[in-house]
C-alpha cells in the first residue's frame, strides 16, 4: 500500500483525525477556490472541482464552508492560490513529494524545509524523486461498500487500472485523465467516494524500521501542520509490527 495511505491509517489510529478537522476543511475550502477559480464553477463540467466536492462532503464539511468556497472563485478579489510541488529525502532516504496551495511562496518554502531539516531530510530539487512516482487517479472507498471481490470487479468494469483493499477500506487507481470517468462509473455502482483525487504511487516502496519510521512521521506531521500543504506522498511501507511499536 501507497506510503500516503499507511500514514492516514496510522494517524486514524492515534486519534488525530478530529484534531486535524477544522484544518483539514481550511485545505479543502482553498483548493476548491482554486478548482472553481481555474476552470467551470460547475462540478459537472469540472472534473477536478466534482472530486475534490467529493471529498469535502465525504469528510463531512458542512454544505455552507462549501457554498462559502465556491463563492470565493467569483470575480477578481479573492485571494489567489498558486500550486507548488516540493520534493525531498525523509529520515532513512525515504521519498517525500509535497503539493502545496500558497499565496506566499517564501512563507511555504520556509515551513517545507525546516519541516525537513527538523526531522532528519532535505529538499531536493524538481525532480529529484518524482521519477520514482506514477502520477494517478485515486478514488477512496470505505471497507462497508463490499468486499475486496465485490469492489475489484466494479472498478474492473468501471476501467480502473488497479485496486488494493484492506480493513480500513478500498483504494482505485486509475489512469490521470480516467479519472472522472472512472469516478462517475463507480458512483453508479458503489455510491459517492469518500474521495477522489490525483495523488502520487510510488513505484517501488521501501520498508522502514521503527526508529525511521517514529521521525518520519514527524516528519510528515510538522508538513501537514502548514496551511499551506495539501498533501504529503512517500515510498515508505510500514510492517504491522512497526506499526504496533509507535
Amino acid at each position: 500500500m501507497a506510503g500516503h495511505s499507511k500514514f492516514k491509517n496510522i494517524m486514524y489510529r492515534k486519534g488525530a483525525q478530529d484534531a486535524k478537522r477544522s484544518r483539514l476543511f481550511s485545505k479543502l475550502a482553498r483548493e476548491i477556490t482554486t478548482a472553481a477559480k481555474g476552470g467551470n464553477a460547475d462540478p459537472d463540467f469540472n472534473p477536478r472541482l466534482r472530486a475534490v466536492i467529493a471529498t469535502a462532503k465525504a469528510n463531512s464539511m458542512p454544505k455552507d464552508n462549501i457554498e462559502r468556497a465556491l463563492k470565493k472563485a467569483e470575480g477578481n478579489d479573492g485571494e489567489i492560490y498558486e500550486e507548488i510541488r516540493y520534493e525531498g529525502f525523509g529520515p532513512g532516504g525515504v521519498a517525500i513529494i509535497v503539493e502545496a496551495l500558497t499565496d506566499n511562496r517564501n512563507r511555504t518554502a520556509t515551513d517545507v524545509r525546516t519541516a525537513f531539516s527538523k526531522n532528519g531530510g532535505n529538499v531536493g530539487s524538481m525532480g529529484s524523486v518524482a521519477h520514482g512516482f506514477d502520477r494517478l487517479g485515486l478514488i477512496s472507498y470505505p471497507a462497508s461498500v463490499g468486499n475486496a471481490d465485490t469492489v475489484f470487479e466494479a472498478a474492473l468494469e468501471a476501467g480502473a487500472e488497479d485496486v488494493e483493499s484492506s480493513e480500513d477500506g478500498h483504494e482505485i487507481w486509475t489512469a490521470a485523465d480516467a479519472l472522472h470517468e472512472v469516478s462517475k462509473a463507480l458512483e453508479a455502482v458503489l455510491g459517492a467516494a469518500e474521495g477522489a483525487k490525483l495523488a502520487w504511487r510510488p513505484k517501488e516502496s521501501v520498508d522502514v524500521g521503527v526508529e525511521t519510521a517514529a521521525q518520519l512521521l514527524k516528519m510528515i506531521d510538522a508538513l501537514e501542520d502548514s496551511d499551506d500543504v495539501q498533501a504529503v506522498y512517500g515510498n515508505y511501507d510500514m510492517s504491522e509490527e512497526v506499526l504496533a511499536a509507535l
